[in-house]
């Protein structure tokens, strides 16, 4: 049902109309993807490291700082080069919904996407909502 509503509702969305997830997403980066995109912005790997990256125990990494630093007029300025985390957000599309509640839930009302699609699938599951007054 999940994915039905992401199919149905995202077209709607511009998303460089918003880009509250650039504004707020903490997204795990690769080895990788540092490498890939410190390659393409013709920068030594070890000046980007210390420029974006805030390194963590076992090799993870995310960005340094919010908003992100590639967000320029809520857009992204290295889209074709941006990391797994940027592509898969909000994640609808992918198997497991019921496991990631709490990230969903955190993004609500940062992301109009999940906002639709959880009051959409509400309004599909008979959710009974509070009448205001």
């Amino acid at each position: 049902m999940v994915l039905h509503l992401d199919n149905a509702i995202s077209p709607q969305i511009n998303c460089t109309d918003c880009g509250n997830c650039c504004k707020s997403l903490m997204v795990l980066i690769s080895d990788d993807e540092a490498g890939n995109l410190s390659a393409h912005l013709g920068q030594p790997r070890e000046k980007f490291d210390k420029e974006y990256l805030e390194k963590g125990s076992g090799g993870l990494m995310i960005m340094n700082r919010m908003p992100c630093p590639f967000l320029s007029d809520k857009k992204c300025s290295v889209y074709e080069h941006r990391f797994a985390g940027c592509k898969e957000f909000p994640a609808l599309h992918l198997p497991g919904f019921k496991n990631r509640l709490f990230t969903t839930f955190m993004h609500y009302e940062r992301c109009p996407i999940i906002f639709n699609v959880v009051e959409r699938l509400k309004d599909e599951m008979s959710f009974e909502r509070e009448i205001e007054k």
